[in-house]
């Protein structure tokens, strides 16, 4: 159905044949059809590309946790056995790296 709106205070006009059926509006073109579900189709690939991206950057980030890990814990082992060693306490404290 469609309606024209003409000057101020004509009111609506309906597009219809002499015996009262509405006209139907011209189907767009395949063209227009194409692109658009194209372009449906390039966004969810470039979401997919997004969310691959960070799925990769977060698994390149669980070895450098895990060294950091190793690095923190080992930190804490020498600060404890230095603490210990500097109190003169015989205290059950291992030297760290098994020394």
């Amino acid at each position: 159905m469609k309606i024209h709106m003409g000057r101020m205070g004509t009111g609506p006009q309906f597009d219809m044949t002499p015996d009262g059926q509405f006209i139907e509006p011209p189907r767009e073109p395949a063209s227009s059809r194409l692109l658009r579900y194209g372009l449906v189709v390039a966004v969810i690939a470039a979401l997919a590309g997004v969310a691959a991206l960070a799925l990769w950057l977060a698994l390149i980030m669980i070895p450098v946790a895990i060294v950091a890990a190793a690095i923190a814990y080992a930190a804490f082992r020498w600060r404890m056995w230095r603490m210990a060693r500097s109190a003169g306490t015989r205290m059950p404290v291992r030297p760290p790296f098994g020394g």
